[in-house]
């Protein structure tokens, strides 16, 4: 019995001499930063565009490069510094970057750049998280303000942003934004003085938010972009079918000078989940004012919605219909998606009612766990001509690895 003793003893005390020192790391500022995380990603991706116009076909083959490092916790404060690096790869570059090289060609939006994606220190504790710096900010579904993490250049914003969760199921975000880091390299970001208020519960059956985006670009011209809606969205489980379901409605006041719009944004979706494959049918409307203005979502990201040609980043001044069907499912360990779009304006002005529709495929599988590979198609056909709209072809291959 005392051997057992004198061994369990001698165990306890081996451990507590490697975990005090480690414990006592996380408690100085030294600890904190040599206890950190480095993280990075690198994305390998073939684009090509088809247009049936004057524009020559595009082609591009770029790789993007994000490293990072979170430190340890100090005080309840953490850092994190990241860095961004989007190039094309072997002389392929015959597009459009969006940055006046090769305006011949379709527009790609990949341009060349390397800079800071993020880097802000956040505090957490009393049910509170804050952060002041460059950073990522999602709601809900991305559908008002998003990451853009489809294109290699990411959108972020520099910021202050609070999170406050009193209890399990409420949930109150606050952001300030002073400016928006688009994806289209630093030559392109805006000044801005936006707020963000968005307000969740959790309930059985769904979320609940209630959100409010006040816009603005910080450039000395009235443009005020001022949103308020009321989104509920969830899924119900009656094994073996789940049901999907959604529904949103917001309102929209814009200012552009001396001119002053408004327009009303409606989505209702409904879907079942079963044996391995799910049906979703979306009905969204993007609204207008009489013909004028269509409801804008500038910080989304767009390539989610509306098709994904990226027909619409830009809602026509007649507003936008958008029916659509998408099928998703599971082969080989991976995932299928098709998803079909039909386009009309919101209001039909000058013979303009037909915007045309979208085939979509893809499949993405992941392996070798830090490794994923996709392919996707979109094919666009236009309707009316008086949309200025014609159709479009665009390919990708994706090849990515995490570490």
């Amino acid at each position: 019995m005392k051997v057992r003793l004198m061994r369990h003893s001698a165990c306890v005390l081996g451990a507590l001499a490697i975990s005090t020192p480690a414990l006592a790391a996380e408690h100085t500022l030294h600890g904190a930063l040599s206890n950190g995380q480095v993280s990075g990603d690198v994305r390998l991706r073939y684009e090509a565009v088809d247009q049936d116009n004057a524009l020559k076909d595009a082609d591009a083959l770029t790789i993007r490069t994000r490293l990072g490092y979170r430190t340890g916790s100090y005080q309840g404060v953490t850092g994190v510094l990241e860095f961004e690096d989007s190039r094309t790869v072997l002389g392929l570059d015959d597009y459009n970057n969006t940055q006046g090289k090769n305006t011949d060609y379709s527009v790609i939006a990949d341009p060349e750049t390397t800079e800071v994606d993020q880097a802000y220190l956040q505090y957490s504790g009393y049910n509170v998280t804050a952060r002041a710096g460059r950073q990522v900010i999602a709601y809900d579904n991305q559908r008002h303000v998003g990451h853009v993490g489809w294109r290699q250049d990411r959108q972020t914003f520099d910021a202050l942003s609070l999170a406050y969760t009193p209890t399990d199921t409420l949930t109150l975000n606050y952001a300030h934004l002073n400016q928006r880091n688009r994806i289209f390299a630093e030559a392109q970001d805006l000044p801005a003085k936006d707020h963000l208020l968005n307000l969740g519960y959790q309930t059985g059956f769904g979320k609940l938010t209630a959100y409010a985006y006040l816009l603005e670009v910080d450039d000395g011209t009235d443009n005020a972009l001022d949103t308020l809606g009321l989104r509920f969205a969830g899924t119900y489980d009656m094994a073996p079918v789940t049901l999907l379901y959604a529904a949103e409605y917001a309102k929209q006041e814009a200012t552009a000078g001396a001119n002053e719009f408004d327009a009303d944004y409606n989505k209702l979706k409904a879907g079942v989940g079963f044996n391995g494959i799910t049906v979703a049918l979306i009905y969204e409307v993007l609204g207008s004012d009489d013909g004028n203005y269509g409801f804008s979502t500038p910080l989304a990201t767009l390539h989610a919605f509306n098709g994904w040609a990226d027909q619409f980043l830009a809602t026509p001044a007649s507003g936008l219909e958008d029916l659509s069907l998408t099928v998703k499912g599971s082969l080989a360990g991976g995932q299928w998606t098709i998803v079909y779009h039909d386009f009309s304006a919101n209001e039909s002005t000058a013979g303009l009612d037909d915007l045309g529709d979208e085939w979509g495929l893809a499949y993405n599988r992941g392996f070798a766990e830090h490794y994923s590979a996709g392919i996707k198609y979109a094919r666009y056909s236009a309707g009316d001509s008086a949309a200025g709209k014609v159709d479009t072809n665009k390919l990708w291959l994706t090849l990515g690895v995490t570490f």
